[in-house]
C-alpha cells in the first residue's frame, strides 16, 4: 500500500473511531431528566441510580460553615432552598454531597458537578437535611 493512500486510510479511521467514541459518551444530565411530570423519578434517572453523572447548575449558599455538602440549584439562588420534609423537595434542586469539606462559589456562577446518582429519601445524620435526591462523592469545577 502506498504511504499516502496507508496515511488517508488512517486518518479516515481515526475520523470514525473519534465520531463513534464522542456518540457513545454521555451528555451531562439535566435536572429536568429527572422527574417525570407528577414528580415521580424518570426511567433515565432511574437508569442511572448508583451510576456517575455530570450535572450543571448554581450552588445555593451553604447551610453551614465547614460543610461536605452543598445544593444545586437550577437557577441561581440568593439563599438557600431547605425543605423540612422530602414531600416538599422541589424538582429543580440536587443535594450535593463531597469528600472534601465545600469551596463556596458565588451563587450566579455556573458549575459542573460529577458524582454518584442516588434516587429515594435520605435524611443527613449531621445536619437533619431531607432529600429526595443528591449526588454523592461528588466534585465540582
Amino acid at each position: 500500500m502506498l504511504r499516502r493512500t496507508f496515511v488517508t486510510h488512517l486518518i479516515a479511521g481515526l475520523g470514525t473511531t473519534a465520531t463513534a467514541h464522542r456518540s457513545i459518551a454521555a451528555e451531562p444530565l439535566k435536572m429536568r431528566d429527572l422527574y417525570n411530570k407528577d414528580l415521580s423519578f424518570s426511567d433515565i434517572a432511574q437508569d442511572r441510580d448508583g451510576s456517575r453523572v455530570e450535572i450543571t447548575g448554581f450552588m445555593a449558599p451553604p447551610l453551614k460553615a465547614d460543610s461536605k455538602f452543598f445544593v444545586l440549584t437550577k437557577t441561581p439562588m440568593s439563599v438557600c432552598p431547605f425543605c423540612e420534609t422530602d414531600a416538599e423537595w422541589p424538582d429543580d434542586i440536587l443535594a450535593i454531597e463531597t469528600k472534601r469539606r465545600v469551596r463556596v462559589i458565588p451563587f450566579n456562577v455556573r458549575i459542573l458537578v460529577n458524582g454518584v446518582l442516588r434516587l429515594g429519601s435520605h435524611t443527613d445524620p449531621d445536619t437533619g437535611f431531607v432529600s429526595r435526591v443528591r449526588l454523592t462523592d461528588a466534585t465540582y469545577r
